[in-house]
């Protein structure tokens, strides 16, 4: 999902926590390159220093969200104006295209391209995935190193790690030495 990749493009060290091997994949061009085509975004240029700290804002302020939506806080006035905001900067067109099934849909087209419309896309992710999706089911890694934001599609919403087989099995590690360390020590 859009607000899931966007939020997460600032990538933390799972493995150490070392925060030097920190780094933010809004300012990498490739990775914005994969983004944008990724979904369907017309902007091409790199943003610009006032671009890139705007993104960096909107990522914050999601992220804020996802916290309070984990602690139990539900949608309030002031996340609907804020989202509300960045959307109205990017104006859509309706059209019917095909889609890869050929079967015609409508589909919503930007009206512009730049940075303010894929801000505006983003928070629309966002938006949708809180009205169209359980809020519930939002979660931040219980690996504390990783903290990535990711949402629980299973069916008895036990996930706790962004990625059973990397984060997952850290933790998992971690809590056997963390244990065979306590044992050792009570001898």
């Amino acid at each position: 999902m859009l607000w899931e990749d966007f939020i997460n493009s600032y990538w933390r060290d799972w493995r150490t926590g070392n925060k030097n091997k920190d780094l933010d994949k809004l300012e990498d061009p490739e990775w914005l390159a994969e983004q944008l085509k990724k979904y369907t975004l017309l902007e091409t240029e790199m943003p610009n220093t006032i671009e890139l700290k705007k993104l960096k804002a909107l990522r914050s302020l999601l992220w804020g969200w996802v916290q309070a939506i984990v602690q139990g806080k539900s949608m309030d006035g002031e996340m609907v104006k804020q989202l509300n905001v960045y959307m109205d900067k990017g104006p859509v067109t309706r059209r019917i295209v095909w889609n890869s099934d050929d079967q015609a849909e409508i589909s919503l087209l930007p009206l512009y391209s730049g940075w303010e419309q894929v801000m505006a896309e983003i928070a629309a992710s966002f938006a949708e995935a809180l009205l169209e999706k359980e809020p519930s089911r939002f979660r931040i890694c219980d690996n504390p190193d990783c903290l990535w934001v990711y949402y629980d599609d299973t069916r008895n919403r036990s996930k706790r790690y962004c990625d059973d087989k990397a984060c997952g099995n850290l933790m998992k590690v971690r809590r056997f030495r963390a244990r065979k360390k306590a044992e050792s020590e009570g001898e």
